[in-house]
C-alpha cells in the first residue's frame, strides 16, 4: 500500500453544511491544512449525485492525496471507469465480504476494511482479499455514525492496535488531544469528522491535527 494514513478524513455533507461549507471546498481546505486521505461517506445519496461528488473531488484534490470511497464499490469502479483518480475503497463489516470486494476492484486498489473487535483484526489479517488496512473504531462515543460500536477509549485501542497485523487507523470521535496517545500506540493514522467537518477553519483545523501528529513522540 502506498498511500499515507495518518491524517484521514470522512466527509460528512450534512455536517459541512451546517459549518457554512461547501463540502468541495473544505476538503480543499482540509488536503491544504495536511490531510493525508479523503473517505467520500455519503451514505444517503443517490448513486449519480455521490459518483458527481467522487469526480468532483478527485478532480480537485493533489495528487499526494489519496481518494477513497466508502461502501459503495459501484461508485468507486464508475469512477475509476470515468478516468478519475480514486485509489480505492473503504467497507464495513455488514458490507460486501472484502474477498468480494479485491475481486471486483482488481489488485491495485486501495482496500480498507473497518474492525472492532480481536476476531475481526484476525479475519482482516487472514483474508486472501489483502486487506490494506483496517479502521478500528469507535475510539469514543460518536454521532456521525449511527451503528457505531461500542467506545473502546484509548487503553482499548492501543491493545487493539498491538494485536492488528495490519495498519490501523482510529477512527470514532477522535480530536486532536488524541492524537499523541494514538501514534505511541502504534496507530498509521488517525481518522476525523466532526474535527474538520465541523471546525469553523478547516484549514486550520486539519493543520492542528497534522501537527498533534507530527509533534506526537
Amino acid at each position: 500500500m502506498s498511500i499515507d494514513l495518518s491524517l484521514y478524513l470522512v466527509t460528512d455533507s450534512r455536517r459541512a453544511a451546517a459549518a457554512g461549507h461547501d463540502l468541495l471546498g473544505l476538503v480543499r481546505e482540509a488536503a491544504e491544512g495536511g490531510v493525508t486521505v479523503v473517505q467520500l461517506r455519503e451514505k444517503d445519496a443517490p448513486a449519480c449525485v455521490f459518483l458527481e461528488t467522487v469526480l468532483r473531488i478527485a478532480d480537485a484534490l493533489p495528487s499526494e492525496v489519496a481518494l477513497l470511497v466508502n461502501d459503495r464499490v459501484d461508485v468507486f469502479l464508475a469512477a475509476r471507469a470515468a478516468g478519475a483518480r480514486v485509489a480505492g475503497v473503504h467497507v464495513g463489516q455488514s458490507d460486501l465480504p472484502v474477498e468480494a470486494v479485491r475481486e471486483l476492484v482488481g489488485p491495485h486498489a486501495v482496500l480498507g476494511l473497518s474492525a472492532s473487535t480481536p476476531e475481526q483484526l484476525r479475519l482482516a489479517a487472514a483474508s486472501p482479499a489483502r486487506v490494506d488496512y483496517v479502521g478500528i473504531g469507535a475510539v469514543h462515543a460518536t454521532t456521525t455514525k449511527e451503528d457505531a460500536p461500542e467506545p473502546l477509549g484509548l487503553d482499548r485501542f492501543a491493545r487493539r492496535v498491538a494485536a492488528s497485523a495490519l495498519p490501523a487507523v482510529g477512527i470514532g470521535g477522535v480530536t486532536r488531544a488524541d492524537l499523541p496517545a494514538m501514534r505511541a500506540a502504534g496507530a498509521a493514522g488517525a481518522a476525523v469528522v466532526s474535527a474538520i467537518c465541523s471546525a469553523p477553519d478547516p484549514r486550520g483545523a486539519a493543520r492542528g491535527l497534522r501537527e498533534a501528529w507530527e509533534t506526537a513522540s
